[in-house]
């Protein structure tokens, strides 16, 4: 399908602030993974507002954690998608899951970018590692996934590529739960990814954020999971702000356990916050737990909300793959809308192609 109507540089700054608003809020994040509201308010009253690393892996300042990480490995396989595209003859259709189990595989076996074969991650959750074990012997991306129960935000903090770059809104929930199941293929965690996925095609296509979080609401009601539908509503009449000044309440009894509709909860509340990217997620950060991941999941959807402008510069100067995200998303829009052109250099590297 065609990308959808929009001015090129537009869809292009929210591409871009997508992605690398999940690398920002991962990154800034980082830092206080695992500190509580209390702490967080005692030892940075107004906020972390500044990308430094350390916490509790001793992360270089903007280094990827499994967030980004993952996120890559799901962008490296649409980007592959979009590059397989132009071969003569390709043997077989490209299975996208595939891909996105074998760039995960990757990461976690250690061929990755500062790490060494054989190295494991540093951080890594229990459904990730379970799926991807699974993956390693079994060899099917469908069958893989750590079982109905295992409900974390692990799947939902890498999905944004294929709202990005799937165009047809079939395909894109299919490839949505697909990707989700290779690790997390609990009904909660396949239906998040497939809201949240919406929710950032809409906000692409220059819809506002109310209408998309209402597209999004859509998503889980037809895919009958009220669960999902209400966590987004939930979002929608919580505040970011009065849970950074009076603290997590029985909205959220629990912001370390990374719970995916808890996460999708707050990415949806900081989404309709009107305030700028960076003083929405320099607070989502402040209400504690897991920092990464609710700066990452709620990042993308700012990025997508507001462009690439709206992330500080002295966030993106830090960022570990600032400059290879950026040439993966220019690659494949330029080569979703001229389909003539030849193989992307850095897909030939990767594959060993001359």
């Amino acid at each position: 399908m065609a990308i959808p109507a929009q001015p090129a540089s537009a869809r292009l700054s929210k591409t871009l602030g997508a992605l690398l608003g999940v690398h920002a809020g991962d990154s800034l994040g980082a830092t206080l993974e695992f500190d509580s509201w209390r702490e967080i308010k005692k030892n940075f009253p107004n906020g972390l507002r500044d990308i430094i690393g350390g916490g509790t892996f001793g992360w270089p300042a903007g280094h990827a954690t499994d967030d980004t990480d993952l996120t890559r490995a799901v962008l490296l396989a649409y980007h592959d998608r979009a590059n397989h595209k132009l071969l003569k003859n390709p043997d077989k259709e490209f299975d996208i899951a595939r891909a996105a189990a074998d760039w995960s595989l990757d990461w976690y076996d250690g061929n990755w970018p500062g790490r060494k074969k054989g190295q494991p991650p540093r951080d890594i959750g229990g459904a990730t590692r379970v799926g991807l074990l699974n993956y390693s012997d079994l060899r099917d991306p469908r069958k893989c996934g750590a079982g109905h129960g295992s409900a974390g935000n692990g799947s939902l903090m890498r999905c944004i590529p294929t709202g990005l770059f799937t165009h047809d809104r079939v395909d894109r929930i299919k490839e949505s739960k697909e990707i989700s199941a290779i690790t997390h293929n609990d009904n909660r965690c396949v239906v998040s990814c497939a809201a949240y996925n919406e929710i950032v095609a809409a906000l692409l296509d220059g819809k506002t954020a109310q209408a998309a979080v209402g597209i999004g609401i859509e998503v889980a009601l037809e895919e009958d999971h009220h669960a999902v539908a209400k966590a987004i509503e939930r979002g929608r009449t919580m505040s970011i702000s009065r849970i950074v000044s009076d603290g997590p309440s029985d909205e959220l009894p629990d912001m370390t356990s990374g719970y995916v509709l808890q996460s999708l909860t707050v990415a949806i509340s900081a989404l309709l916050d009107p305030r700028s990217l960076e003083d929405v997620l320099v607070d989502v950060i402040r209400i504690g737990g897991d920092t990464d991941t609710n700066g990452a999941i709620s990042g993308g959807l700012l990025g997508a909300r507001d462009g690439l402008e709206a992330i500080p510069d002295r966030w993106l100067g830090t960022l570990q793959f600032r400059a290879e995200f950026e040439e993966l998303a220019r690659d494949i829009l330029d080569l979703e809308s001229s389909p003539s052109k030849i193989l992307s250099v850095s897909y030939k590297k990767r594959h060993g192609l001359s």
